[in-house]
């Protein structure tokens, strides 16, 4: 087995490919699968696998308008981790869309 030629640091992520999926689609409710993926980074089929999941969970649904998917998030749903009790998927996405960054801490 090779060793693997990417540092430590970068083989982890703060966010899984769930939420940024959501933060696109909380962007943009009519954006296409093609455009979410290309934002994040993935395949179109895992894209659509996790708007399966996210849809099965109940976190958004979406309808059709001719060849167009126009999604819908469900806001006051309770993220699903027991450590992450308590915060809605609104709060989530209120704290990952909007507002500055924040001044960097002097350590």
């Amino acid at each position: 087995m090779e060793p693997d030629p990417t540092p430590k640091a970068a083989q982890w992520t703060f966010l899984t490919n769930h939420a940024r999926v959501l933060v696109q689609i909380a962007r943009d409710p009519g954006i296409r699968v093609r455009d979410i993926a290309s934002h994040c980074l993935l395949t179109e089929r895992a894209v659509l696998r996790i708007i399966a999941d996210l849809e099965e969970a109940g976190y958004l649904s979406h309808t059709r308008a001719g060849r167009r998917s126009r999604y819908r998030l469900v806001p006051g749903k309770k993220l699903r981790h027991p450590a992450d009790a308590g915060p809605t998927v609104a709060e989530l996405l209120a704290a990952l869309t909007t507002g500055p960054a924040p001044e960097p801490l002097d350590l």
